[in-house]
């Protein structure tokens, strides 16, 4: 496992950047999948626009005129951030150790920072200044949707990652009564389906606010949001960040870090040698839920079953041998790769959208596509992921099973409706 690029690069090419360490891996590619879905949109509406099916919008611009008070002080609080945080974390001593746990503290670099809030607004000031008129004009621009690209981007981000959060601790709500300020600014714990919901009910309102189509525009982010989410299990997997499966008996680990194929009892006896962490996790034994299931066809066992050494979030045991401050723990019984399953499964699931988005010519049909194969997905992929159980409804499903199962019913509902519409014209 490579919690951050620090022991990626350290690993695979042997350099020693210690600066990497502030580059969380799953921080990483979640970047890379909003990068990802943001082209996909992009080329998307692009495409639509070009069919005459979304049109612009005009509005009125100040051309000419000075940097204003609040263009100059927003600089100056994010160059503050940077100098404090950023450039102070390589100057103060032992920051690097554990980066998060610094950036989340007031610790930081007053006299760096209050330079760098500085520079920033000197470079505000001189871009506006460069560009100043004798007499500011008013200007009448057309946007077209596809120009709106980053702000789409912006608020699916900071929506999706604030209803990721929210939905978490309403899942594993007992951990949040325990400690509600640690576990609402964690780097840890999101929920997919939390941050769709919150990012869809914010983009839907984007788009009536600036009439742009919101059929159309689910239409060109349903590819998107199918490779994004492929792209993040990537950093789940990466990671370590404890979005697995379910154990899985006929391996378990070896006090180096490695797995090994394993007969019953051998792994009864690892049970009970771990009986502390899982019933740290489990009111008793008998609720660890588990599944035997040995590599065949040839394929490599941690297809099958992986320990998670040295994962991010420090879950499991410690490895034998392993001397570092963080990240020295293992699973002693390996699970389920869970999001690697959903990085394989979710890719094929794009190419399946993107080539059927030409095809299939009635808008909102590719949208009932993504919901009915994001909640298949998902909600097969609980029977063997380690999720909160709400054990006081029928079948005792998880959140996750819920929602993807209203997601599929409606995916149904969505297709067939707008299915059975009359088709739009088309520009070719």
């Amino acid at each position: 496992m490579y919690p951050n690029l620090y022991y990626a690069l350290k690993d695979w090419f042997g350099v020693d950047l210690t600066f990497l360490r502030l580059v969380n891996t799953f921080g990483f590619f979640v970047a890379i999948c909003f990068l990802a879905a943001a082209g996909i949109v992009a080329i998307e509406l692009k495409r639509k626009q070009g069919q005459g099916f979304l049109s612009f919008t005009e509005e009125k611009i100040m051309v000419g005129a000075p940097a204003s008070p609040i263009d100059l002080i927003l600089n100056a609080v994010i160059g503050f951030l940077f100098g404090y945080k950023i450039i102070g974390a390589f100057i103060m001593s032992n920051s690097l150790v554990d980066p998060q746990s610094f950036i989340l503290s007031a610790n930081g670099n007053l006299p760096v920072g209050i330079v760098v809030a500085s520079i920033f607004v000197g470079i505000k000031w001189w871009e506006k200044n460069k560009e100043k008129l004798a007499v500011p004009e008013e200007r009448i621009i057309r946007i077209w949707p596809s120009d709106r690209v980053g702000d789409l981007v912006i608020y699916a981000a900071i929506f999706g990652f604030a209803g990721a959060k929210v939905f978490h601790n309403l899942e594993n709500w007992n951990e949040f009564v325990k400690d509600p300020l640690g576990s609402l600014i964690s780097f840890s714990g999101l929920t997919f389906y939390g941050g769709l919901i919150c990012a869809g009910l914010a983009i839907a309102f984007y788009a009536k606010k600036y009439k742009i189509g919101i059929i159309h525009l689910a239409d060109a982010f349903s590819p998107a949001l199918m490779l994004g989410y492929a792209i993040g299990r990537i950093g789940c997997q990466i990671s370590g960040d404890g979005d697995w499966g379910i154990l899985n008996s006929s391996y378990i680990s070896t006090p180096l870090g490695k797995i090994s194929l394993a007969s019953n009892t051998d792994f009864r006896m690892q049970m009970g040698h771990n009986m502390d962490y899982y019933l740290s996790l489990n009111k008793t034994l008998d609720q660890v839920r588990y599944v035997s299931v040995q590599s065949f066809w040839h394929l490599p066992d941690w297809l099958f079953a992986y320990n998670f050494p040295h994962n991010v979030i420090s879950e499991g045991v410690h490895i034998s041998g392993c001397d570092g401050a963080q990240y020295c723990n293992q699973l002693p019984i390996p699970v389920f790769p869970t999001a690697l399953y959903e990085t394989i499964i979710c890719t094929i699931l794009f190419f399946i959208l993107w080539a059927f988005r030409k095809k299939l010519k009635n808008a909102g049909q590719i949208t009932g596509l993504y919901l009915i194969f994001n909640g298949l997905e998902r909600f097969f992929i609980e029977k063997i992921r380690v999720n909160t159980r709400y054990e006081s409804l029928p079948f005792q499903p998880t959140q996750a099973e819920l929602i993807s199962s209203i997601m599929i019913l409606s995916g149904i509902i969505f297709f067939v409706v707008v299915s059975r519409q009359k088709k739009e014209v088309i520009v070719n």
